[in-house]
């Protein structure tokens, strides 16, 4: 298990060595700003997401940090370094836009993705169809991309990405196309990568995959993040909400029923009591309420998205997760 991130920056400098971090990056174009001071810390061996829909800078954040283009402003470190085209060797990337040459054989175009971060040819190929035979396409090794399906590319690609056995591996969507079965396999993956003790860091704009993977989670909306940290202190902002079922519909316990109180009959929904739950039951309790059901229901990253940074952003994340259901 990971250690949990700190709710702030400064507690993940405290406690675990950075893999990332980015100080007020800002990216124009033409003279819109795409980014507008992003701030993240990314500790080593954590999953991390970048989360928020298409357009929010998602894509953008990460080639500045990863060097593919130069902030405006701002400063970013990879292990402590401020020129990341210096560390390149130590970093896997899978971009958004994917692509791999179509005649090329499944283990020759993992052998030339590892050639590109400097290993030896012979040898990324040899890598490339051992790593093949482990995730269960070595009947594939020989066949060339374009006779591949759509999720078997993909997953070559991913593997071009880990040949070099990278201490950051950077994917961008990477759950994008992919069925319900193989979206279940790169997960296993990515968990795979962080217990060896890689940093993993992707973006994405299906809140499922950062709540199940992610330890700590950029919301990014509008080329701004008013949230970076981890994902339970995201859920934290938001009280948890309990649900109460009662035999008794009125009585002197009502009074001690907090004022953001909604009910129906003999159901009852309301924030939990900053005195905790305790006093409550006892008042309930000695008032013969007669509690039928109590549960106290936290809230998850999608409510605290919405919280976050608002019903736009999160109507525009919704949207463009249907989208994809559909397709």
């Amino acid at each position: 298990m990971h250690a949990p991130l700190g709710a702030t920056a400064a507690s993940d400098n405290v406690s675990r060595p950075l893999a990332l971090e980015a100080i007020g990056l800002v990216k124009r174009f033409d003279g819109t700003t795409a980014v507008d001071g992003v701030d993240l810390t990314v500790p080593q061996g954590a999953i991390y997401g970048i989360l928020g829909p298409n357009g929010a800078g998602k894509t953008t954040t990460l080639r500045m940090l990863l060097g593919i283009i130069d902030p405006d402003e701002g400063v970013r470190r990879m292990f402590g370094h401020e020129r990341p085209h210096d560390i390149a060797r130590l970093v896997g990337y899978l971009p958004e836009e994917r692509g791999l040459y179509p005649s090329m054989k499944a283990y020759e175009a993992i052998g030339f993705l590892g050639a590109l971060r400097g290993m030896p040819l012979a040898e990324a190929k040899r890598r490339g169809r051992d790593l093949l035979e482990e995730h269960g396409l070595g009947h594939a090794a020989d066949r060339q991309i374009r006779q591949l399906s759509k999720g078997m590319a993909q997953t070559v690609q991913l593997l071009g990405t880990l040949v070099h056995r990278p201490r950051l591996v950077v994917l961008d969507e990477p759950f994008s196309g992919l069925d319900a079965l193989n979206q279940g396999k790169l997960e296993r993956m990515i968990r795979t990568l962080a217990d060896e003790g890689t940093t993993v860091i992707f973006s994405t704009h299906v809140i499922a995959h950062a709540e199940r993977l992610c330890e700590g989670v950029a919301i990014i909306a509008g080329g701004k993040v008013p949230y970076a940290g981890s994902v339970d202190a995201a859920r934290d902002r938001i009280p948890a909400q309990v649900r109460l079922e009662t035999a008794a519909v009125d009585g002197p316990w009502r009074a001690a029923l907090p004022a953001d109180v909604r009910h129906k009959g003999n159901f009852w929904l309301f924030s939990l009591p900053e005195s905790g739950i305790e006093p409550l039951l006892r008042a309930l309790i000695e008032g013969n309420a007669g509690i039928l059901s109590l549960s106290i229901e936290r809230a998850g990253l999608h409510d605290a998205f919405v919280h976050i940074a608002g019903e736009a952003a999160a109507r525009a994340l919704d949207e463009e997760t249907s989208a994809e259901q559909a397709r």
